[in-house]
């Protein structure tokens, strides 16, 4: 009788330790998956910036994960370590990423938006829709740079944008109230956030507004390197992590 507890009990314990250390190894895979994972959201405070996490994933050119609807070219699949790349695999040219965008902006029933401008970075490319009649920003979207997919860009645009963005129309401040901020305060606290934090580079003078924030180019000696984008309420500042190198662009101030 003796025996047969103590089998039991040995039972026990080892059951105990099998579900303890499933349990840890759960929470470790668990934190290991969210590590890359994308920022929670801004940081409060003028002084301080919350870059967004999201890697390459699986495209080639650096879209994010939710991907977007097709523009150019159908998505093709990735491309292993020993294979040649075909001429369908070739990278849309920036003038194919711009007929992209207009495509994605006429598909989604945006017949007031145009195309402000079109920036090549090294992992994706970067347009402005903005409103035809009272010329402010609308979207910030990316396109894939090998199937031309389209998509809204993470980050200020999805989270702080009061009239396209994820809250939808008008929910925040009435879909473009009166800011708080202005277009040179704007680029006053680009530039202290920079000085504090990217001391090598300079707010463009230019501001891209939109509803709820402004988007500005970073400089680096003179030249475009990235962008942040500013809250137009309390300051905040959002630096862009995922685009890579700046390449070129067409419209914007070049088309000035």
């Amino acid at each position: 009788m003796k025996t047969v507890l103590w089998i039991g009990l040995g039972l026990v314990v080892v059951m105990a330790l099998v579900v303890a250390g499933l349990g840890a190894g759960w929470a470790l895979w668990g934190r290991q998956l969210w590590a890359g994972g994308p920022a929670a959201g801004p940081v409060a405070g003028p002084a301080y910036a919350q870059g967004c996490g999201w890697g390459r994933s699986g495209s080639r050119s650096g879209m994010p994960w939710w991907g977007g609807e097709s523009g150019a070219r159908p998505e093709s699949p990735p491309i292993g370590e020993d294979e040649v790349p075909s001429e369908e695999d070739a990278e849309l040219s920036i003038e194919e990423a711009h007929e992209a965008v207009e495509q994605y902006l006429r598909s989604r029933g945006y017949a007031d938006l145009e195309v402000a401008e079109v920036m090549a970075f090294e992992h994706n490319y970067y347009a402005i829709a903005r409103e035809h009649e009272t010329g402010v920003g609308a979207m910030e979207l990316l396109v894939d740079r090998q199937s031309g997919a389209v998509g809204p860009e993470m980050g200020p645009n999805m989270m702080w944008n009061e009239r396209y963005g994820m809250h939808g129309r008008g929910m925040m401040r009435g879909g473009g109230g009166a800011s708080a901020i202005g277009p040179d305060q704007a680029v006053e606290i680009a530039q202290r956030w920079l000085d504090a934090n990217r001391p090598s580079l300079s707010a463009d003078e230019h501001a891209d507004r939109f509803y709820g924030y402004y988007t500005i180019h970073t400089l680096e000696d003179g030249e475009i390197e990235g962008m942040l984008s500013v809250h137009d309420g309390t300051g905040q500042v959002w630096y862009h992590t995922w685009h890579g190198d700046f390449l070129g662009m067409i419209g914007g101030e070049e088309a000035h």
